[in-house]
Parts: C-alpha cells; structure tokens; sequence
C-alpha cells in the first residue's frame, strides 16, 4: 500500500512541476515542501493513511449547571457517537473560585460545569470508564489542581495515572496574550505548567500536559497568520521551560499538542493547519535538537469559530460550522468540535448539540471527505497560501525574538496590541461592507422563529453550594490544614507540586481553598496598563 501511494506521488510530482514556470520548479522542492502522509515535514498530515486508517476524533465540547446534569449530557453524547469528552468548566472553577464565594454569585453553572472538588469530578465520570475514553479539559490557571482531581477519580476506579489518557489546556501565555483567564504572575504560572509537563512526561504516557491554544487569539480578533504564529512561538516557550525544569525533548514533546479555530475564510484556514505542522517540525527536529519523530510532529484539535456565529438568522450557524469543520478535515486536524447553532445565545440545547454531533458524522461518513490522504495537496493555490502562511509566521518570531522573548512580549503588549489592532480592522471592513456576513449586514429579511435555549435557574447554584458545605462539614478538616500547609511549603521551594496537590484533592481541599494557598505564595497578577 505505501508502495504504491509514493509511486502515485512520484508521478504527480513530475506533472506538478512540469506545469509551473520554470523559475518555480527551480526553487520548489517537493521533498522539503510536502513529502509524504506520515513523514517529515508532515505537511500532508501526521499520519501515513490519515483518515483512511482512522477518522478524527469527535470530541464535542460540553458542560453546563451541576456535575451530575453534565455527566447526564455525556452519556448523551457518547450514545449518540461522540468518541471522547471535552468539559467545559463555569467561570467560578476557571478563575479558581468555589461556589460558595461572594464572587461566584450569579455564575454558577452558567458557562459550563461546577467543579469545587472531587467530590464534584466523581460525579461528573460517575459510571464512565476512563480508561475506555480521553478527556479533555478547558482549563487554564487552576489546571493542575483539575488534572490532580482527574487522577484521583481514576485511582477510585482502580486505574493507574499510566492508564489515563486526554489532554489538559493548560495554556496560560494564551491567557495573558487572549482570553485574560490569569491569576498567578506569569513565571509561577509557568512553573505550574512545567510541573504538569514533567509529571506527565514520567507517570502518564498517555495524557498531554498542555495543550498550545491558537483558539483564543483568533477568537480575540486576531489574523489566521497571527494565530499561527502567536501560538507556535507560545509552544517554543513552553519547550523551553520543559528543558529548563530537566527534561530532554524528546521525553516531552511528543505529548504536547494543539489547539486551534477553523474560520470562515475556507482556503485559508487550510493553509494555515499546513503551515503549522511544517513549521513545528522543522522547529523541533533543526532549533531544539529533538531526534524522536513524534517529537516533530503537531498534533492538533480543531474547534470551529465561535466569533463567526450571529444571533440574526441563527440557522445560518449550522452552515457555517459545516463548511469550518470540513476546512478542519481537509487540513488534516486530529479532533473536531462543532459548535451548535445556538451558542451565540445561550450553552448549547441537547437538541442543538446533536445537530452539530451529526454535522461531524455527516461529514465523515458521507461527504466522501475521509477516502483521499490530503486530497488538495499540489493545487497551486492551496500551495502558495501554505507558503504565505509560513512566511507570515516567521516574520512574527523575528519580531518576537528582537523583543526578548514571549514573557518580554506579553509585558510590553507586543501581542495585545497587534491583535487589536487586526479586531479594529476587521471590524472597519465589515462596517464599510468591505465583508459580507450574511444576515447581519446583506441579507437580512427573515429572521425566523424563536429558538428554544437552555435556562440554567438559581436552584443550580444554590443546590451546588448546599453540597459544597456539606462536604466540608464531614471530610477531615484537620487532614485539610496540613495537607495545605504542606502545598505552601512546596510552593516556596522548587519541587514539583504536583504530588502535594494530590495529597490536597484525595483529602477534598476544594479548588478554592487550593488556589488561596498558592496565591500567599505567588500573589496575584495584574495586567499592566497598555495604549
């Protein structure tokens, strides 16, 4: 079979030259351009057979009021298809907050799934088998508190860490650059990442430590190409951190991965995810010496843009996301989340999230998408927008790298002002019809009837703080001081917090008072003030 794939290549090889200009063919190498599926630089994917040997994984973001409503939505899913789990967390649990707290009030359960303890994780995989799925979770400053939770309830399911496999977020650069979900000042937040990284790297061969999020810095307004190379040049900084902490590279970056958005401009997003694995491998195997090929290539997860969905003519969504998820799989992505058609209004209806779990499996099992390895491989388009892309994307690290770096980046603004700068653009061509959205500034008779969404009602919270003082008022609160003193101390020296903070969670420390702790030690950071 492989024989016979690089016999065809051979020969497209020799057509696709012949029919450019000749000073073209001079200084277009196939080889160092494309290769092969499978093979160095990775250009056509990370695999040889690609989806012919094995479709991406569907794996559709989800989580909403209490654990048990979410684990309720899970099994859904998993009946419906889905092949892996992806949580969503509510704001609370994302900036290390419990329930309980005054600054939870209104948010419990609204933007995904309360998670105070393990007690709450229990729930959440109650009667899911860990070790017969991979899980991801969308969590950034208290990441590693979440991941110790995550191990804790596969030990009660009688499973080895070594057992478990998923992906933790855990990109807390992007947080700085984008999203603004911070706490800690960067260098012990990235001490915390690095921890994780390590942990993983000796006790976990399954599970990425982070995963490097192009997601929200495109959702933040930047450019594909600012995506790309904002996101890669965070990758560099946490290959770095990796080796200070004592690792060599290959013990690590085989397990680090990706995450970024599938956009509306078609073409473009699919040069962008070639680019991208051209680019990181080309980093891995020349700039950091890795030997291993898994280190080399870029594994990655595609989520469709949230950013392009509009609340006038809310169907249109559905479309949307159709064509962003088919540009995901013709540019090679390793899992797929499709986002429901009401996510602009609300977290997604179970009806709307089937209909964009059959968006996916329509598109694999019909479109005929899945039976050609890197079907757009060659078109002169595609080819010089892959090229572009890559220019692009060094520019930036040029730039970054005249700066000191990405922390120097993220303290002077660097990162925050070119992404404005490009929503400012974007949002100047759309007001001047430069852009069409359709619905929102042509075509825009019919809006449709009222869509039914999801209702998250105040019981949620105040059934989920009713629980959270329970436990509190029955586990070994006495077990719970020491356990903390013991992380403090941890924290003030330079070992790896992760053991501590598994002794924390199995003594159900709760996120909050977890991140109290660390927060006398490291502080809180505040964004400096930029114009």
């Amino acid at each position: 079979m492989a024989l016979r794939r690089k016999t065809a290549h051979d020969e497209w090889a020799t057509r696709y030259r012949a029919g450019k200009r000749a000073k073209e063919t001079a200084t277009w190498s196939y080889d160092e351009k494309l290769g092969y599926p499978g093979e160095f630089p990775y250009t056509r994917g990370v695999y040889p057979s690609m989806y012919r040997g094995q479709l991406w994984t569907i794996r559709q973001f989800a989580g909403y009021g209490s654990a048990a409503e979410t684990n309720r939505r899970y099994k859904f899913l998993l009946k419906q298809g889905q092949a892996g789990l992806s949580v969503a967390f509510d704001m609370p649990t994302l900036m290390g907050y419990d329930s309980d707290d005054p600054l939870s009030q209104g948010e419990v359960g609204h933007c995904g799934v309360a998670i105070d303890s393990l007690e709450d994780m229990e729930t959440l995989f109650h009667d899911i088998q860990l070790n017969q799925i991979t899980t991801s979770m969308t969590i950034n400053s208290p990441a590693a508190i979440l991941y110790a939770m995550y191990i804790a309830v596969g030990e009660k399911e009688g499973l080895k860490p070594a057992q478990l496999g998923g992906t933790l977020q855990n990109d807390i650069l992007k947080e700085y650059i984008a999203q603004k979900e911070y706490i800690f000042p960067p260098e012990p937040s990235m001490r915390l990442v690095a921890d994780t990284i390590v942990f993983a790297a000796r006790n976990m061969p399954r599970w990425n430590a982070v995963s490097i999020s192009g997601y929200h810095i495109r959702e933040a307004g930047s450019t594909a190409t600012q995506e790309l190379a904002f996101t890669l040049a965070d990758g560099m900084a946490y290959v770095e951190a990796s080796i200070k902490a004592g690792l060599k590279v290959d013990e690590f970056a085989p397990r680090l991965s990706f995450f970024f958005d599938s956009h509306m401009d078609f073409f473009e997003e699919i040069a962008k995810f070639r680019a991208a694995r051209r680019i990181w491998a080309r980093i891995m195997r020349d700039r950091y010496g890795a030997r291993d090929p898994r280190s080399w290539m870029l594994r990655f997860h595609t989520q469709t843009a949230g950013v392009s969905l509009t609340r006038q003519q809310v169907e249109n969504n559905i479309t949307r996301t159709a064509y962003e998820a088919m540009a995901a799989v013709l540019g090679g992505t390793n899992s797929l989340h499709t986002n429901s058609m009401d996510e602009v209004l609300a977290l997604p209806t179970e009806r709307a999230a089937q209909i964009a779990l059959r968006t996916q499996q329509v598109l694999a099992h019909e479109t005929g998408v899945a039976n050609t390895i890197d079907p757009l491989a060659g078109s002169y388009f595609i080819e010089q927008l892959t090229d572009e892309m890559e220019r692009g994307a060094q520019r930036y690290f040029d730039r970054i790298d005249e700066q000191g770096g990405v922390l120097r980046c993220i303290e002077n603004g660097f990162f925050q002002r070119e992404i404005a700068d490009a929503a400012f653009e974007f949002e100047r061509r759309l007001e001047a019809n430069e852009r069409i959205i359709v619905g929102v500034n042509a075509y825009t008779d019919g809006e449709g009837g009222d869509l039914p969404t999801l209702r998250i009602g105040p019981e949620t919270e105040r059934d989920q703080v009713r629980r959270l003082e329970a436990l509190k008022g029955r586990r070994d609160n006495t077990s719970v001081k020491h356990r903390l003193e013991e992380l403090k101390t941890a924290a003030r020296g330079s070992d790896n917090l992760m053991p501590p903070l598994l002794d924390c969670v199995r003594a159900y420390v709760t996120e909050g008072e977890i991140m109290a702790a660390l927060k006398e030690v490291f502080g809180v950071y505040r964004e400096p003030i930029l114009f």
